[in-house]
Order: structure tokens, then sequence, then C-alpha cells
């Protein structure tokens, strides 16, 4: 068995069967393909059903466990040389797996996984990640991942021993456990990027997006935690991180929370000036500093709109 494909999946039956069916059309079809149902309470179990093909398993949960753990849960099944990780609302291109695993069967073997670029649609328009302006997308990550993650979980193909190097998932984290294993298997690991989109990922109400920024901090929280020594060697992206979820909360009524992590970003990285001009504007509220911070991201996409209609000669 060349491929384990594993799908985590949580009362999405509704949109689950297009996930296995660009699955199960790929051009690549040496793999098995594992569905973790992490109890639903929905029509999941019939939606796998009518899919009557032997390489599909499907396993339960009895209790709702989180993404993590259900992924887990599919590493500790899987058969297959390479691991790549599905999600129940998202369609791989039909030559997603042909295209990496011809790219790991030919890289060097401290290539530990290879990704591509994913379109994510939201309502009439898309956004590529990752983002040209991530810097070093291949090669020794490690520096870069540790900035934040721009390595989406259904673009990934991972080779099976890298988990047993570096381990599991981090079943304490409801979110950025994708993030928190990249930079854990970019420590021993180099990667390899695919510069085209492979995966398309849809915006769903209820998808782990919405969860709240709370929720984000706090799992951002235990990473920075978690990997403080490589941190604390990098104050610059200490400060990053602490500025990104201090300025995440003071847009919410969670602001004193957020001047904390302003505060602590000050400390680490005093020189940039955007930091303390950030912990000035809380204090006049976070209505205010939600608007503010809404008229600079207008600002800054007129400026591109205009820029690349000047370049390209037209008025």
């Amino acid at each position: 068995m060349k491929v384990s494909v594993i799908i985590p999946t949580y009362n999405r039956a509704a949109v689950l069967g297009r996930s296995i069916r660009s699955v199960l059309d790929q051009t690549f079809q040496d793999f098995e393909l594992i569905i973790v149902d992490d109890a639903s309470s929905d029509d999941t179990r019939d939606v796998v059903n009518n899919f009557s093909i032997p390489n599909i398993r499907y396993v339960r949960h009895e209790k709702n466990m989180g993404p993590g753990q259900a992924r887990n849960t599919g590493i500790n099944l899987a058969k297959g040389e390479y691991i790549a990780f599905q999600d129940s609302d998202d369609q791989w291109l039909p030559e997603k797996l042909e295209k990496q695993i011809r790219y790991l069967d030919s890289a060097p073997s401290d290539v530990g996984a290879v990704y591509s670029c994913l379109l994510r649609m939201n309502g009439s328009g898309s956004v590529h990640i990752p983002s040209r302006n991530n810097g070093k997308l291949d090669g020794d990550i490690h520096r870069a991942i540790c900035r934040g993650n721009f390595i989406a979980m259904p673009a990934v193909l991972v080779k099976k021993e890298c988990f047993a190097r570096t381990g599991l998932f981090d079943d304490r984290l409801n979110q950025y456990e994708d993030w928190d294993m990249w930079i854990r298997i970019s420590k021993y690991y180099h990667f390899g990027f695919i510069d085209e989109p492979l995966v398309i990922s849809y915006f769903t109400p209820g998808s782990v997006n919405e969860k709240g920024v709370v929720s984000e901090v706090q799992a951002a929280n235990i990473i920075l935690k978690k990997h403080n020594e490589e941190y604390m060697v990098n104050k610059a992206i200490m400060a990053y991180i602490q500025f990104s979820m201090g300025n995440r909360l003071c847009q919410t009524e969670y602001i004193e929370q957020g001047r904390r992590h302003l505060i602590e970003a000050i400390k680490s990285n005093p020189a940039i000036p955007k930091y303390p001009i950030a912990l000035f504007l809380s204090l006049f509220g976070h209505k205010a500093y939600s608007k503010i911070v809404r008229t600079k991201h207008d600002m800054l996409d007129y400026i591109k709109r205009t820029h690349g209609i000047r370049r390209n000669g037209k008025k």
C-alpha cells in the first residue's frame, strides 16, 4: 500500500460525499481511504456506506475527541508508506496524489513531506494559500513555519516515518494542531513544495474556521510554550506572534487580554513601531480599534488595486 488517506469528520454529511469522491477520482489509485467519524450525530455513516468500495475503511469514535485525535486514530490504522490528510468539506484535484508521490519518490531522503498550493473559496472570491509573501516555502522551512502556518492540511503528503520520529498530533489542540505538527517535522526534515493549486477549500458554516479568536489565542499560547526554545532564540518571531494575538484580541471584547500580548510583543522586540502604536490605539476601546484596522486594510487594498492598474498601463 503506497498511501493512506485520512479524512476526519464531524457532522459533515452534507459535504462529505464530495470530499470522498475527489479522493476516489485520483489518477493515482494505490491508496486506502480511512474515514474517522468523530461521533457525528448526522447521517455520516450512511454517506460513507453509499460508497461500497473495498479500499474505504470507516471508523467511528464513541465520543467527540477533536480533529487531532481523529487524525491520530487514522495514522495508527494506516498501512501506507505515505500519509495524506483530506478535510471533509474540501476537494482534491484529480492529479493531487500523483504529482506529490512523483515528487517524494524522487526527492532526497531528508525531504519528509511535500505540499501544494490551495485555493480557499469564500463567496465569489478565492484566496491563494500560501501567499507569495511567506518567504521560504521549501527546503529547510523551520524558521519560516515557526513564524506562522502556511501549509494547509489537505494540501500535504507526509512520509509515515515522520510521525514515528516526531510523534502524533497534540490532542490538546483543537486548532493549530497542523501548525504544531509542521514545526515538529521541520526540525528533522525538509519540505517540498509544488507551486500550483491541487486542492480547493470551501468555507462552510460551523467549520473550524469559525471558532473564536480566544480559542485561537489559547492554542497559539500552547504552541509558544511547547516550542519555547525556538522562540526564545529569535525574539523577533516571538514578538510577531504576540502582536498577532494581541491585535486579534483587541478587536474583540477581550481587549485587556489583547493589551497584555501587545506589551509582550514590545518587550520581545521594542524596535518595531507598530507594536507600541497598536497598544496606544487599544486605549480607545475595541470598536474604535477595529474600525482603524478595517480602514487600514481598505487603504492597502485600494493601493494594491490602483498599483496593479497603473502597472498594466490602464486608467
